[in-house]
Formats: structure tokens, sequence, C-alpha cells
């Protein structure tokens, strides 16, 4: 079984939030009409989201599932 670091999580965490941020923002800043009012829902949908897919990123690397661990094969030529 792999193991992957929290920093690994953590990183996908922040990318994540970054890309997601943008779209929120944009959407609801067009939704809205209003940019201030675009960005304030932004953080905070975003900063929960991304909290919540920290934990659920450190509970899927617990499991196995789907995963094999490869032996590496040597070619001989």
């Amino acid at each position: 079984m792999f193991h992957e670091h929290a920093s690994r999580s953590l990183l996908k965490s922040a990318t994540w939030f970054t890309l997601a941020f943008a779209i929120t923002f944009v959407s609801l800043s067009l939704i809205n009409q209003d940019w201030k009012t675009g960005l304030l829902e932004s953080i905070i949908v975003q900063a929960l989201k991304s909290i919540v897919y920290f934990v659920h990123e450190r509970l899927w690397n617990k499991s196995n599932y789907g995963q094999k661990l490869k032996k590496p094969s040597i070619v001989m030529k």
C-alpha cells in the first residue's frame, strides 16, 4: 500500500481551492451582478469545501481499495 503524506493532500486542497474559487467567484459575480458579494460568498463556500476535500482525501488514503502495489519487472535484452 502506498502512503501519501498529509502535505500532499494539503497541496491538492490548495490547488483545488484556487481553481474552484476562480470558477465560483466569476459565476457568483455574474449572477449577483456584484463582485463584492461574489467574493464574500466564494470565500465562505470554497473554504468549507476545501476543508471537506482535505478530510475526504485523508480518509481515502486509509483505504487500499483499487490500489495494487506492483513489483518492478526486470527486462533483460
